[in-house]
């Protein structure tokens, strides 16, 4: 090869760099922590869809003799959230409780006290296995926990072929599965549809409804995310 030549190759990566630097973006951190009610939710869905888990945590926690009770679990949130941060000296940008209506009398109270500690709530009125079952159809028909389950065990033998698929509670393979043979796309679409049903501060009257999906898109694209604030209008965060 001639010097010239070589010298035009050097030149070209050269320049190749200095656009690279020029043009180049450093991916946006987004540090997230998600509170889970023991095995009434589902953790191992949200670790799924954590993209880098050096910066977010999800966590389990169990809060023995409080019965049917979820002000326990947004206070304990906010207490983790707390200890976290200053061990850490770094705040989290995003938080998040998930909780379940599931006949609790403190529902609506435990929605309005997470708004108020600024932390998001992805809560489902009445399970989380609502936004699972949205994956393959829109419901709109106010149903209990064991009837979601009956009508996703349903659609899943059908779509796997497999008549004796069981439903199981913090399935490790859920995310995988329901990539596979359910659509998220839709999923979304129809807890949009839902959320738009219903009005006012009394959440335990919106029923059927989830806000998991909301989670779920800042889980799959933190570079959209914001600072939270407060949608005063409703009293949650957004």
């Amino acid at each position: 090869m001639s010097k010239s030549k070589i010298q035009q190759l050097e030149y070209n990566v050269s320049k190749a760099k200095a656009s690279q630097v020029k043009v180049g973006w450093k991916p946006k951190i987004v540090r997230f922590l998600i509170i889970c009610e023991g095995e009434k939710t589902e953790p191992n869905y949200f670790k799924s869809l954590i993209k880098n888990p050096k910066y977010s945590s999800v966590l389990k926690v169990n809060l023995e003799g409080e019965g049917k009770a979820t002000v326990p679990l947004v206070e304990k949130t906010k207490e983790i959230k707390d200890k976290k941060e200053r061990k850490n000296f770094l705040s989290f940008d995003r938080v998040w409780v998930v909780f379940d209506e599931d006949g609790k009398s403190d529902f609506n109270e435990a929605v309005k006290l997470a708004a108020h500690y600024r932390i998001n709530a992805a809560w489902s009125n009445e399970a989380f296995e609502l936004w699972y079952y949205l994956h393959f159809a829109y419901l709109d028909t106010a149903i209990d926990r064991h009837a979601y389950i009956v009508k996703l065990e349903k659609e899943l033998r059908k779509k796997m072929h497999d008549p004796q698929f069981k439903y199981r509670k913090n399935d490790e393979h859920i995310y995988s599965i329901l990539q596979k043979y359910g659509n998220e796309s839709l999923a979304k679409r129809y807890a949009g549809k839902l959320r738009r049903k219903f009005h006012g501060t009394d959440y335990r009257s919106h029923k059927p409804c989830t806000r998991v999906d909301i989670l779920v898109s800042e889980l799959e694209h933190p570079e959209n995310c914001k600072s939270s604030k407060t949608n005063h209008r409703n009293g949650l965060m957004i």
